[in-house]
């Protein structure tokens, strides 16, 4: 059905038959047996990144090292060689189509003029970033059973050395040969039989590759886990649901200390009857974590428990589901969490990645900060060393009825299930203290029904439905780190989800669904240009300088979760 009449559930929900036992090696054991070879030819050059080119991809006006621009982020790019004082003047240099007719959610890496993207299905291509010509193509060979949430995509790769690195649809993290595309070992980190996949882009960080998991509308049970670079032995996993103490502190309000309207003798009743759901209780990382390699910390955010509606199943806060976490990047020891909507019931989880900045405290001194877009419409922004939360911002988007619990019939509320901010990257620019988030609004109602785990199948326990007389739309908004006021918004026809970028030249771009990339001033939401891809620009920007030459990349390939038009290229822009 059209987006613009019904959802069962705002996500698309694919899950390849189990046509027989997984042919892959046992849970964090690497092999290489079985993986397809890449087809082509090889770069033409050597390539090679440093850890120090890693630590300073911030300052970097060359490379795009990392999927969100750096360890902490902020996918602020300092070149500033387009600004708001030619970007009308901006034309594409090339057009690069892949073989994948299907949604695009990856963020191109650039390693001295060389490109890496992905496509759905983990397709990985190298090409030349200045003419996108195509030096090797690798086709991943799907493991027998896949089962994954919103849509078969990949975020892109890391890399660190002479490899990159990629997580799959049948759960692996595969290492590839960046001059070839040889694989050099594979290790399966999830069964997907019990609902597990990987769509997110691993971070590469001091011999360590860290990459979380999907499947929190499984049933599975959450992780963080780091995997040797070299080998992919397994090294340590920190679990987003605890085997105990996942009861939490019984809260009966959400972050900005709004009702929750939850049963808390009715939930500590069910819990008496037995805590090992845990095991099941979803969790899972949908994006990036951002590192502080001062502090030796990863942060992540933690998506929804599962059932996602129904909350009988699973009393309690259900941590560490719809939290920030930081952890220790050595060992994975836990340092301290903060959760949004604890028991939550409408999936607003928390999904888009973590940015490390600084912003005012309340006392009005600059602090060492961490920030989130919620899908509720707020950004919330915390101690970067404790977790406290300093401030949230204004609601970026219109609610209504929070938090309604959800009912047989359906109960309306906002934001929907979608957001508010889904796991669509935000941007900074910290010269103007300003964060740049795209959202989407798009009512909803709450349906629930019980529901009993069905073992590794899709477990919603109810659904959310759009409300078809109602319009949707999308929100690009700066934000006021320092104050959480609303510096500027630009509303779009379409919910926006896919990504934003920021540059030095006052930039900031953002795609929209219905093929439109577009450019605005920083400063002030001015639209400045705009072009036509042709398909969904559902992906994160980014952008690169070769040759004193600067050029902005995005994918143009729709979006599942929204059945935005599907496409299969990726767009580069320069001046003439």
């Amino acid at each position: 059905m059209s987006k613009r009449t019904l959802f069962h559930w705002s996500r698309a929900f694919i899950a390849g038959p189990a046509l027989g036992l997984l042919a892959s090696a046992a849970l964090g054991q690497a092999e290489v047996a079985g993986q397809a070879a890449a087809t082509g030819t090889p770069v033409p050059k050597a390539i090679s990144v440093s850890q120090k080119q890693l630590d300073a991809a911030d300052k970097d006006g060359a490379n795009f090292l990392h999927s969100n621009m750096s360890y902490a982020q902020t996918r602020f790019y300092p070149a500033a060689l387009i600004n708001t004082g030619n970007v009308a003047r901006l034309r594409p240099a090339f057009n690069f189509q892949t073989e994948v007719l299907e949604s695009m959610e990856t963020a191109p890496i650039v390693v001295d003029g060389v490109m890496y993207i992905t496509t759905s299905y983990n397709h990985v291509y190298a090409l030349d970033a200045v003419t996108g010509k195509e030096f090797w193509h690798y086709k991943h060979k799907m493991g027998p059973v896949t089962t994954f949430c919103c849509g078969p995509n990949n975020r892109g790769v890391a890399v660190m050395g002479d490899r990159l690195y990629m997580g799959t649809l049948d759960a692996k993290l595969l290492a590839f040969d960046a001059k070839t595309g040889k694989v050099l070992w594979s290790t399966q980190i999830g069964d997907p039989e019990l609902g597990y996949s990987e769509t997110m882009a691993p971070v590469a960080v001091d011999g360590k590759i860290l990459i979380g998991t999907n499947g929190g509308e499984y049933g599975i049970r959450g992780f963080v886990k780091a995997f040797d670079a070299n080998d992919g032995k397994l090294l340590w996993t920190f679990d987003t649901v605890p085997e105990k103490g996942h009861e939490g502190v019984w809260a009966v309000t959400d972050a900005t200390q709004r009702d929750l309207h939850r049963n808390i003798e009715a939930e500590k009743a069910q819990l008496a009857k037995g805590s090992d759901f845990y095991k099941t209780l979803g969790g899972g990382v949908w994006m990036a974590p951002a590192v502080d390699r001062e502090s030796n910390t990863a942060f992540f955010v933690v998506g929804n428990p599962s059932p996602d509606l129904y909350g009988a199943e699973r009393p309690g806060d259900n941590l560490y589901t719809d939290s920030m976490v930081a952890v220790d990047l050595n060992t994975g020891a836990y340092k301290w969490h903060f959760q949004y909507v604890p028991h939550d019931v409408w999936d607003l989880d928390a999904v888009s990645p973590v940015i490390l900045t600084e912003a005012m405290g309340k006392d009005g001194k600059m602090r060492k900060v961490a920030i989130h877009g919620g899908k509720t419409g707020h950004v919330y922004v915390h101690d970067r060393a404790t977790g406290e939360l300093i401030r949230f911002s204004e609601a970026m988007v219109p609610q209504e009825n929070m938090w309604v619990l959800p009912t047989k019939d359906g109960a309306r509320m906002l934001p929907g299930a979608n957001g508010g901010v889904e796991w669509s990257p935000m941007a900074i620019n910290p010269k103007l203290r300003l964060a740049y988030a795209a959202n989407l609004h798009q009512p909803m109602t709450y349906h629930v029904e019980e529901s009993k785990y069905p073992g590794g199948k899709l477990w919603l326990g109810g659904a959310f439905k759009v409300i078809p007389a109602e319009k949707q739309w999308g929100r690009l908004a700066a934000v006021n780190l320092d104050t959480g006021k609303l510096a500027w918004k630009f509303d779009t026809d379409e919910p926006l989800i896919g990504g934003v970028l920021a540059t030095g030249g006052d930039l900031v771009f953002n795609g929209e669904g219905n093929g439109l990339f577009r450019a605005f001033d920083a400063k002030t939401g001015k639209k400045l240009w705009e072009y036509q891809c042709g398909a969904g620009v559902n992906a994160p920007p980014v952008s690169y300088v070769v040759g004193g030459k600067q050029y902005v990349a995005v994918a143009a390939g729709g979006n599942t979760q929204i059945d935005f038009k599907r496409g299969n290229s990726v767009m580069v822009f320069a001046l003439p």
